[in-house]
């Protein structure tokens, strides 16, 4: 008994972490939603939708910059005559430039729904043009890279076959389809996705029957996969792998109280060690380790308005 008691108690224990910071940085437009965060050149850079609601035509990317986490200034105002732009992404080429991605959800009358774009940027203020990526009404999510390999998982907006695609580019711009992807069964969709050296670990989430989200794990040539179901439902998933090897993850939440949180990606399952200021419409986060602290920025509507905030959680 005194055995399994312990054993309890320093599962506890390992699960916790502090939050140590979290304030609001942004609420210029009436919907500020669906962030990102990257760590470059000496400054965080928090991208995120703006609008006039949570679904509308006129969604554009904001583009903020820190060097500190706690004074920020726009950068840069990220808009497309194709559509409402949703769920920006950002990331870091080898080449040291800013890959900023999102989907463009079209207007009546065009025959896709979605499509999905990159722009790119040497300085975080000034941005290319946009360059169609993936497939038509395949949402490619979220773009990380391997050395000079670009990744992604790409979900069906059609409706027609609520599949999952993985892809690859050897730029950022030209996306091929990998053979030998297997898509989870339920409606799979928004993914955290590591890549790590000729591994890949994905965090997916799941709607409709099943609901549970699902880690995904494979090695080069990525023609088989190891896939366990977590028992949680998530939204808006991001994953970090910390030094020690932990994998880190966030995301909101489906177990009765709307929040933001952290957690422990384990065999077990989800850990929840950390929960932010959050509730509401909430989730989306953006996540960059610096010295031992993870900075988060995310969404939520806890004090009314929906509003970027961004903490600072040391997680033990």
């Amino acid at each position: 008994m005194k055995r399994v008691w312990l054993a309890g108690l320093l599962a506890a224990l390992a699960c916790r972490g502090e939050v140590l910071e979290s304030k609001k940085i942004w609420d210029a437009a009436p919907h500020n939603a669906f962030t990102d965060l990257v760590w470059h050149k000496g400054e965080f850079w928090c991208v995120f939708r703006e609008g006039e609601k949570h679904v509308s035509a006129d969604g554009a990317v904001r583009v903020l910059r820190s060097k500190d986490g706690a004074a920020w200034s726009s950068a840069a105002l990220v808009r497309s005559e194709a559509g409402d732009l949703r769920d920006p992404k950002v990331s870091v080429t080898p080449a040291g430039e800013m890959m900023l991605i999102a989907a463009a959800a079209f207007r009546p009358g065009v025959p896709a729904h979605h499509q999905t774009y990159a722009w790119f940027s040497k300085d975080g203020v000034e941005w290319g043009e946009a360059v169609a990526i993936g497939e038509p009404d395949y949402w490619l999510w979220r773009v990380v890279w391997d050395g000079g390999t670009a990744w992604g998982i790409g979900y069906d907006t059609s409706g027609q076959k609520k599949d999952t695609r993985l892809y690859r580019s050897p730029d950022g711009k030209t996306f091929e389809r990998v053979r030998g992807w297997i898509s989870p069964s339920g409606y799979a969709n928004e993914t955290g996705v590591l890549a790590e050296k000729g591994r890949l670990t994905i965090l997916l989430r799941r709607d409709g029957e099943p609901n549970s989200a699902v880690l995904i794990q494979g090695e080069a040539p990525y023609q088989r996969w190891d896939m366990m179901d977590l028992g949680t439902r998530i939204g808006g998933p991001v994953l970090l792998r910390l030094p020690d090897g932990r994998l880190l993850g966030a995301g909101r939440l489906y177990d009765g109280k709307a929040r933001t949180s952290l957690f422990w990606v384990q065999k077990e399952g989800i850990r929840e060690f950390a929960t932010l200021p959050s509730g509401g419409d909430t989730s989306y986060p953006g996540l960059a380790l610096r010295e031992g602290v993870l900075w988060v920025s995310y969404y939520s509507t806890h004090e009314g308005k929906t509003s970027i905030y961004f903490g600072k959680v040391r997680p033990e």
